[in-house]
C-alpha cells in the first residue's frame, strides 16, 4: 500500500477521542500518525495499521497555480 507523509487516512477503528481521521507524519516499517481530533502523535507498526485503513486522502498535487 502506497502511504506517504502528508496523506490523511481514515481508519476503521476510532481513536479513544472519537476521531477516525489521522495524518501520516512518517512512513516506513512503522507509521507515525497524528490524530486530527485531539492532536496526539503515536507510532504504530505498518502491518497493523494497514489492516485498519479504510481510505487514503492525498493532498491534491495538481491544484498548484503558478
Amino acid at each position: 500500500m502506497d502511504i506517504r507523509p502528508g496523506d490523511s487516512i481514515i481508519m476503521k477503528k476510532n481513536h479513544p477521542c472519537g476521531s477516525n481521521k489521522f495524518t501520516v507524519l512518517r512512513s516506513g516499517i512503522d507509521f507515525r500518525l497524528r490524530c486530527e481530533g485531539c492532536g496526539r502523535e503515536f507510532l504504530t507498526p505498518r502491518a497493523k495499521a494497514e489492516k485498519f485503513i479504510k481510505s487514503v486522502i492525498r493532498p491534491d498535487e495538481n491544484n498548484i497555480n503558478n
